[in-house]
């Protein structure tokens, strides 16, 4: 059965209006900066360290883990701790993280060591990957919390 709404002769959904991208025109703006300088960075990464032909891909399996750590402390940072520009967290999160870490490279990664003959690390770095990038993320954000609450908790008894 179709909604009501689209029983109705001519419905149409309205057109956004022109105030409305406008208002979404600097969100795509810093987040198009942001991926640019993380993508720069993680290129930069695997330019400093290679990995040859059917070799460990450590620089993605660093990239990705070290990206969720500091989205780990982002996170909290613009939620709990300060009182964050609308921009920042587009900007960083998605941008500067987004383009920083490659769960696309992962997946290729994952796929060259299987077709170089190499399953058990294809296996290895698929679970290794997963597990220290949620660890990471989950404890970078724990530690955060910590730190911003002890001294929360000392400059509260400083008065």
């Amino acid at each position: 059965m179709t909604a009501p709404e689209t029983r109705t002769r001519g419905f149409r959904p309205a057109p956004p209006r022109w105030s409305e991208w406008r208002a979404q025109a600097p969100v795509v703006a810093v987040v198009a900066a942001g991926g640019a300088l993380g993508a720069t960075a993680r290129y930069a990464l695997t330019l400093a360290w290679p990995t040859p032909p059917g070799g460990f891909p450590w620089a993605t399996f660093w990239t990705n883990v070290s990206g969720c750590a500091a989205m780990g402390v982002l996170m909290v940072l613009v939620t709990d701790v300060w009182a964050a520009h609308r921009l920042l967290r587009p900007f960083l999160g998605t941008g500067v993280l987004g383009g920083y870490t490659t769960f696309s490279t992962y997946a290729l990664d994952i796929r060259g060591l299987a077709d170089a003959g190499r399953p058990g690390p294809a296996l290895a770095y698929l679970a290794a990957t997963l597990c220290a990038a949620l660890a990471a993320v989950w404890l970078a954000s724990a530690a955060t919390r910590r730190v911003f609450a002890g001294r929360q908790r000392s400059a509260g008894t400083r008065g």
